[in-house]
């Protein structure tokens, strides 16, 4: 009990700070938004983004890695006490910690390299920046690394990887347009329901992030419901009145970047058969974004 405690706070923690750019431009364009219309997008909106997204897609991913098993069995799989169901997971995992582990490593990588950002850890972050046109280089020496290993294991796993490294650059695509479409949807002219649905693509695109590092906390799709849930529920709350003094938390984005660094490892380490205690995810994401939290705050006492 005490673990499954754990696991659903480390979730809810990792989704409030992976969520952060997704909350501002929620609240930038939702600022332009007639009232009734804001109001269907923070309750229904919430619906959307707790159930389908953050419900709705770990569960298939967790059915298509593992098609033998039914709906329900997909569902409620790590509580189960049946056997086939059992070897069923331990066989698919490597798959999809493959798979979402290159995904976060590359996502870390390309904040790391190219993304601008407030100097967290100065002279690493800055000798990374200077030198940002290795990111494509150093991304697919990892990719190949990876797979050139995990083919001598287990082919799919390779496989997996591939996967991840084309889900990540999809998804680059959409939250690079998403960023940049944020100017043409705060403008008047649009509709409302247009901001509306623009902004469930958008949430559905950031929450890929918090979906797949869920699995290196947990393969329970009730749990990471549970955690990702409530995370997706203080995010909300931080779009409606705080978002502006979350911003003042410079390095709140460094912690979340170094923790997708650490699930990511943790989710290839895991892959290759190497026992990773189901604490040290939620451990891990408490450190970093402690951390980079306590050195936010310095920074706004000084400033202040």
């Amino acid at each position: 009990m005490l673990t499954m405690i754990l696991i659903v706070l480390g979730l809810c923690v990792f989704e409030v700070i992976s969520s952060i750019d997704n909350a501002v431009i929620n609240a930038e364009v939702l600022s332009t938004m007639k009232p009734k219309a804001r109001k269907w997008f923070l309750v229904w909106g919430l619906l959307i983004a707790v159930f389908l997204i953050r419900g709705l897609l770990p569960w298939l991913i967790i059915w298509a890695v593992n098609p033998s098993l039914g709906p329900i069995e997909a569902l409620t799989a790590t509580f189960s006490n049946d056997p086939h169901v059992k070897e069923s997971i331990e066989m698919a995992a490597p798959i999809l910690m493959a798979g979402g582990g290159i995904f976060l490593v590359f996502l870390f990588l390309h904040w790391l390299f190219l993304e601008e950002k407030h100097f967290g850890l100065p002279r690493f972050e800055k000798f990374f920046v200077k030198n940002g046109v290795w990111f494509f280089a150093t991304v697919s020496v990892v990719l190949a690394v990876i797979v050139w290993f995990a083919l001598k294991q287990n082919p799919m796993m390779a496989f997996g990887a591939v996967v991840g490294s084309s889900a990540f650059f999809i998804t680059h695509g959409f939250k690079q347009n998403a960023e940049e479409s944020e100017k043409s949807l705060t403008k008047k002219h649009l509709s409302d329901i247009s901001k509306i649905l623009y902004l469930e693509v958008i949430d559905a695109t950031f929450s890929i992030d918090g979906v797949l590092g869920a699995f290196a906390f947990t393969l329970s799709v009730p749990l990471i419901l549970l955690g990702n849930g409530l995370g997706a529920l203080v995010v909300r709350q931080l779009t409606v009145g705080n978002i502006d003094r979350v911003k003042k938390y410079i390095y709140l984005k460094n912690g979340a970047m170094y923790s997708i660094l650490f699930l990511g490892v943790i989710m290839l380490t895991d892959a290759f058969g190497v026992a990773v205690p189901q604490w040290a995810s939620p451990v891990a994401t408490f450190v970093t974004i402690g951390y980079f939290f306590l050195k936010s705050k310095k920074a706004l006492t000084i400033t202040a």
